[in-house]
């Protein structure tokens, strides 16, 4: 075992999202793996373990904490303007090459990472919503880790913060069960998922399955949380224009009112030799989603490269409504009843009260 492992065991309470088995073992149902965890094992994750029969799960300390930009999650749609002090732990239930958070998510897979000890401080909810307060924060955000692996100690979060009229929101990979997002619901208002990719070769690859990222993203609509989504367009990986429309097609079947970012790709982890996504393939699928019939769709990364893909308009009189470059509003027209201004249109969205 890693000092670093020891030092994360040593954090740790027992796991809710579990279920005990015979003879010691334990289903674990924080993610779509579902792995059955054998006494003295670890999850595919790495961060969840059986110690004599009891699930232990991540608990009492984060590796980030950051006052952020809520467009840089990215919530377009979500309290525009808003702070989002945003918080992560270490560990994840994928392992893709290109992640950009890979210091974090990838701790215990990957040698190179062992820094990420140092990173790792003892906190309580308390501490991290009182920082909350301290940075003018209206949101919390799970995220920089995968935080579904760690949704227990996440919902001890979102309560305390739920109590300050803080609303909590999800970063995810959307590798979800049913279980844990009836779990988090309660104390969650939204959820950011991504969708990697439409074929499930290419998922499998990443060690994942498409089809629970689909239901995922069925589900959260589904429970009257607040969903955006996000596809980083790879090249050479998911930015044919079948799988593009394939993924625009999808969302719009599910509801045309979820905004999808399609996001530039760069460089990164164990892809540095993959190009950085063109401004031309970027643009080439945020017309296809709009094509699809998508209300709201974004290109992000390319801050005032992408034409008018950083601003919210008006799906009825295409009135601008809420003007971006990169994470900052220059703009905000929509009113505090997410009405368009010119023609009475409802626009989808949490929109702020007070500008």
């Amino acid at each position: 075992m890693t000092a670093l492992a020891n030092i994360l065991d040593e954090m740790t309470a027992p796991a809710e999202l579990a279920t005990p088995l015979p003879e010691g073992s334990v289903r674990c149902t924080a993610c779509g793996h579902r792995c059955l965890v054998r006494n003295g094992r670890r999850g595919v994750c790495q961060v969840r373990f059986n110690a004599q029969g009891t699930l232990r799960a991540p608990w009492g300390y984060v590796a980030a904490l950051n006052a952020d930009p809520i467009e840089k999650k990215p919530f377009y749609h979500f309290l525009p303007g808003a702070v989002a002090l945003t918080f992560g732990m270490l560990g994840c239930d994928l392992h893709c090459a290109y992640c950009q958070n890979w210091l974090t998510s990838q701790a215990l897979r990957d040698s190179a990472s062992a820094e990420a000890a140092y990173l790792v401080k003892r906190v309580s909810p308390q501490q991290i919503v009182e920082a909350a307060k301290l940075s003018g924060a209206e949101v919390i955000a799970s995220s920089y880790n995968e935080p579904l692996i760690t949704s227990e100690w996440a919902l001890a979060v979102f309560k305390e913060a739920r109590s300050a009229g803080i609303k909590c929101v999800m970063v995810s990979n959307g590798n979800a069960t049913p279980e844990a997002l009836d779990y988090l619901q309660p104390a969650l208002s939204g959820m950011k998922i991504d969708l990697k990719s439409m074929q499930d070769r290419n998922y499998r690859r990443l060690g994942g399955v498409l089809k629970n990222v689909l239901d995922t993203i069925q589900r959260v609509a589904g429970m009257g949380l607040w969903l955006e989504v996000v596809t980083l367009v790879v090249p050479g990986f998911n930015d044919s224009s079948e799988e593009l429309w394939d993924a625009a097609r999808f969302l719009a079947s599910v509801s045309t009112d979820i905004p999808w970012h399609v996001t530039a790709f760069h460089s990164d982890y164990r892809m540095l030799d993959t190009p950085n996504t063109p401004q031309q393939t970027l643009l080439r699928a945020a017309d296809i989603g709009r094509e699809a019939g998508l209300r709201y769709v974004y290109a992000g990364n390319l801050p005032g490269s992408v034409d008018d893909y950083e601003t919210t308009f008006c799906p009825q009189c295409n009135t601008p409504l809420v003007e971006r470059r990169g994470y900052r509003i220059l703009a905000l027209h929509v009113t505090a009843q997410g009405i368009c201004p010119r023609c009475g249109t409802e626009i989808a969205g949490v929109w702020p009260v007070h500008r």
